[in-house]
């Protein structure tokens, strides 16, 4: 998946403008059911080949509100089998077939952890 949008989205839309593979919904269509925008892990590439950072996240007005998570890649896949979406919610994913790029600088530690993708 590479982000999670967290329950402090204000649901502003700033990310999903930003996004250049459209992997992001808006509340209406979140597979969760929760209340704010969801980053499909299946289409998320973490805007490697387009910018130096997820364009999502540096656009986001609410800090810490787009976070880290496990890439959507190789073995790392099965994390997305498991309820470990925020709040223990199962994610949505379309396509468990694609290995989606993803960001090596990032420490599985820091993914796991949701660590936030733009820290002040």
């Amino acid at each position: 998946m590479a982000v999670v949008i967290g329950d402090t989205c204000i649901n502003c839309a700033a990310c999903i403008d930003e996004c250049p593979v459209e992997a992001i919904v808006d509340e209406d269509d979140n597979p969760t059911g929760e209340e704010y925008y969801y980053v499909y892990p299946d289409k998320c590439v973490e805007c490697v080949d387009h910018f130096d950072s997820p364009a999502c996240a540096e656009a986001c007005p609410t800090e810490g509100c787009i976070t880290w998570d496990m890439p959507f890649a190789g073995d790392d896949k099965e994390w997305f089998k498991e309820p470990n979406y925020l709040d223990g919610e199962e994610y949505g994913v379309e396509n468990f077939d694609v290995d989606m790029p993803y960001r090596d600088d990032i420490s599985m530690e820091d993914r796991k952890a949701h660590k936030p993708v733009v820290e002040d």
